[in-house]
């Protein structure tokens, strides 16, 4: 079956268009809630004498202390590091005692100052802007051959416009879920956004790389035949990939414990993002830089 993927472009802007809004409203409003290892705050590291209790349990048991932007995360098969904002010694020992002190040995405890501190995080800034040139002109060189209909930049900034999608949209999700749900933006969700990027990147450049050798091959058809095209040779193939990916996050989401869980949540939602704008985004955005400036011409001669 042959799908006409180019004669919806209009709700694929719109839906991408309203994601990507509200994603940054919510960014500009609530903003991303920083963990400790953005702020600093105190980390107490204890083993148990029998069973571990699980997550959920002990954070029902810690409920009353109204402990800041907890984070449990288990160690081997008794070991528990609990990471909250910066707390004092009576607080330390009230925790020991709602974990039974006599059931559970203390390893460690300290106050920690921010692992990611200002100027990492500006230099961060800096090396994202040098990587975006960096892809634009990977792909700006592996397309140098195709000056018709598009010259081989505007694939680059295609695909960086689908990448901003793919990425703003889990963003937007934890701004969110950190207002809400007190979820604090970590390292291994950061860690996660990242893997989206090279993610997202690899698969518009699949689809471009398709429609690059089709513009060889069918060089009578139009560039609107040639996208619809690769699409419909892509499609399968790119969404079993993506599904082959999201099963095995989805078990470490619902399976791997509270550690994983928020990391492979910006996964599932960035992958799936990403398999979306590759195939519904990228593509039908090149066509219709293709045809923009044909129509003002067009109006102008008229």
């Amino acid at each position: 079956m042959f799908f006409n993927f180019l004669k919806y472009t209009r709700i694929y802007f719109l839906f991408s268009g309203l994601f990507m809004l509200a994603s940054i409203v919510l960014l500009l409003v609530f903003g991303l809630r920083p963990g400790i290892e953005f702020t600093g705050g105190s980390i107490l590291e204890v083993e148990f004498l029998k069973e571990r209790p699980s997550s959920p349990e002990i954070r029902e048991r810690l409920k009353d202390l109204n402990l800041e932007e907890l984070l449990l995360q288990p160690t081997g098969e008794r070991g528990l590091i609990l990471k909250t904002k910066e707390i004092s010694e009576e607080t330390h020992q009230k925790i020991l005692d709602k974990l039974e002190r006599e059931k559970v040995r203390e390893l460690r405890f300290e106050s920690i100052g921010p692992t990611i501190g200002k100027e990492l995080r500006e230099k961060t800034k800096t090396l994202a802007i040098f990587a975006l040139l960096a892809i634009l002109i990977y792909i700006a060189f592996a397309f140098r051959k195709l000056a018709q209909p598009r010259r081989p930049w505007q694939y680059g900034v295609v695909a960086i416009i689908a990448l901003f999608h793919d990425v703003l949209i889990p963003l937007g999700l934890f701004a969110f879920l950190g207002r809400f749900f007190n979820v604090p933006f970590t390292i291994p969700i950061a860690v996660a956004l990242l893997t989206i990027v090279g993610y997202s990147v690899n698969d518009t450049v699949i689809i471009f790389d398709r429609i690059r050798e089709n513009l060889f091959k069918r060089r009578t058809d139009s560039f609107k035949e040639v996208i619809n095209f690769s699409l419909n040779q892509i499609l399968v193939r790119s969404i079993n990939t993506s599904l082959t990916t999201l099963f095995v996050l989805l078990a470490i989401f619902f399976l791997g414990g509270e550690t994983l869980k928020y990391f492979s949540l910006a996964l599932i939602i960035g992958i799936g993002a990403g398999t979306y704008s590759s195939i519904f985004l990228a593509a039908p955005l090149l066509f219709s830089w293709s045809e923009t400036p044909l129509r003002l011409r067009k109006r102008k001669r008229a």
